[in-house]
């Protein structure tokens, strides 16, 4: 909806925040949230995905301002930490998922959840066949902080967890059966096609990290797994659902 202020945000923005680290002397370090979307759609190959593998990436298409200034961004952060010694180092997020989530947020988790609140079929816009793994906000945030505070400046780390790697129509089979024991949910999981024309364009096929780089270097080690943080993130959203409605 913003490609301009996208591609504002993670250059422009982040050019004047390294322009201001490189002047502070006091600066202990910087946390860029890049993301694992900079690699585009990885061959079989390279799944698990680790921070060595390149990208397939568009640079044309609908998804670009955002996959594209990521890169840009990292780029930028290297070049600081290199010529001028900037304390940054970068995170790149795997689909995290949890409480304080928003359920206009527009992510796939968001989108069954509140379908099922308001007790409706969960409506799924893929054939179902696109697998992610999904690190709960706990695991996620302390991650972001061992980048913050051990990650070698202009080094990128992936944050996530490795498994399991679960397809979109895993996922709504999930949230279906977690809602239906927590809250006597009765929907089924239907298939929709977007009303966006570009929805699925450069969508990836699969997406999951090797996180061996962060648990070497950092000490990070995810343990909530995904049945239990559906669990979790589902009862929040039922306990907080007129807050989180808006």
């Amino acid at each position: 909806r913003y490609p301009l202020e996208t591609i504002d945000a993670n250059v422009n923005g982040l050019r004047i925040m390294l322009d201001h680290a490189r002047q502070r002397t006091d600066l202990q370090g910087m946390l860029f949230f890049s993301t694992s979307e900079i690699y585009g759609d990885p061959p079989a190959a390279d799944i698990p995905t680790p921070e060595t593998f390149r990208g397939l990436v568009s640079s044309t298409g609908p998804r670009a301002c955002y996959d594209e200034s990521k890169r840009l961004g990292e780029t930028l952060c290297v070049t600081f930490a290199q010529q001028f010694g900037v304390r940054v180092a970068m995170a790149r997020p795997f689909n995290n998922y949890g409480p304080g989530l928003k359920l206009a947020d527009g992510r796939v988790l968001p989108d069954f959840v509140r379908d099922a609140l308001a007790g409706k079929d969960i409506v799924m816009l893929s054939d179902g066949t696109p697998t992610r793994t999904f690190c709960y906000v706990a695991d996620a945030i302390v991650g972001y902080l061992k980048v913050l505070v051990r990650g070698r400046p202009g080094e990128p780390y992936n944050i996530g967890i490795e498994a399991p790697e679960i397809s979109m129509r895993q996922l709504a089979k999930l949230v279906t059966s977690t809602a239906r024991e927590l809250w006597g949910y009765k929907g089924a999981v239907v298939h929709k096609a977007s009303a966006e024309a570009a929805y699925l364009t450069d969508n990836p096929n699969r997406r999951c990290p090797d996180i061996s780089k962060a648990r070497a270097e950092l000490g990070y080690s995810p343990e909530v797994v995904v049945d239990d943080g559906i669990q979790r993130a589902l009862n929040w959203y039922y306990y907080n659902r007129q807050e989180v409605a808006a």
